[in-house]
């Protein structure tokens, strides 16, 4: 019988930990070929978008799809299915919008772990919203980082932002003077926003930086500017499928003569061991993250392992 795993049921039982390790097996698993994921579709209707994202894992005999639907300030529903490969069955329905931002933080944090320096310890943060929470957990979990510095426009919620994550990670965590104290000396640049605009100029970055962009995933969002992007000596992407269609960083780029497609490296790759990552201390990265519906399903798939055990779920009326 299908089972039903709530809000609840995710945050009882999924870790930062958990979530980096599911990611990094769906990155990998994707970059050996062996797992395969469809672009997000989006229907937009007045005031509000539903969202399908689908993946297929045959390693873990799991196809399946997250649906979420977001009104803002009505609400927001989001959902993974999960299908046995080898039955057609429902197996779960998992709630997801905490699992959500626990693998979007992971995404990042898997891409810090396989792309910054080995000494990275200093982390710029472009953002303060929920989904900064995670990309701070993630970040701090891959690099032994020692100083945070969090710019953001609104002074008052930065400061509260700083102290409830100072308290809650044990780390350095303190507001950054200006956009520029965010950038220079550190050695991740970690970008969680909704900006329309760049956050930064391109100019201000210096040799070795890894700078990561999660926020950009429609073409009306833009977190870097062209110049970031001519800069990187190597540009990496969760999924290229997806950021031909909706990387509002990469597609100006893209149209200006700045980028080719080809030319850019699935982070799946680089985890897999397919294509190169850093090469050397030098260079100066970017990476883009847009979401794949791949990274939901390994984490719901663990989710659902984990909940199962400690009884948690509630039977559903399906065969």
């Amino acid at each position: 019988m299908a089972l039903y795993f709530s809000e609840t049921d995710v945050r009882h039982v999924l870790t930062m930990q958990v979530a980096l390790q599911e990611v990094e097996q769906a990155f990998a698993a994707r970059g050996r070929g062996v797992a395969f994921d469809v672009p997000r579709e989006r229907a937009r209707l007045p005031g509000a978008h539903l969202h399908i994202m689908q993946a297929a894992a045959p390693e873990l005999d799991l196809v399946g799809y997250k649906a979420y639907y977001i009104k803002p300030g009505a609400g927001r529903v989001s959902l993974i299915h999960l299908i046995s490969r080898s039955s057609g069955e429902l197996q779960s329905i998992v709630e997801a919008d905490w699992l959500g931002q626990m693998r979007t933080g992971a995404t990042t944090g898997v891409a810090a772990r396989h792309l910054a320096r080995s000494e990275a310890g200093v982390l710029g943060l472009f953002g303060y919203g929920r989904h900064a929470v995670t990309q701070l957990e993630a970040i701090s979990l891959a690099c032994c980082l020692r100083e945070v510095r969090v710019f953001g426009r609104d002074g008052e919620r930065v400061e509260a932002f700083c102290r409830e994550q100072r308290e809650r990670l044990q780390l350095d965590v303190r507001p950054a003077a200006s956009r520029e104290d965010a950038v220079y000396g550190a050695d991740v640049i970690a970008l969680m926003t909704r900006s329309s605009e760049p956050l930064f100029d391109g100019a201000w970055l210096e040799t070795g930086q890894l700078v990561t962009a999660a926020g950009s995933n429609s073409l009306d969002r833009r977190e870097v500017d062209l110049e970031t992007v001519a800069r990187a000596d190597l540009i990496v992407v969760d999924s290229r499928e997806v950021a031909e269609r909706e990387c509002g960083d990469l597609l100006p780029a893209y149209e200006a003569g700045i980028v080719h497609w080809e030319s850019i490296t699935d982070l799946g790759q680089v985890v897999a061991g397919v294509r190169p990552g850093r090469r050397d201390d030098a260079q100066i990265i970017l990476f883009e993250s847009h979401g794949m519906a791949l990274q939901d399903i390994y984490t719901a798939s663990k989710v659902v392992e984990l909940a199962r055990a400690q009884g948690l779920g509630t039977p559903l009326p399906i065969a």
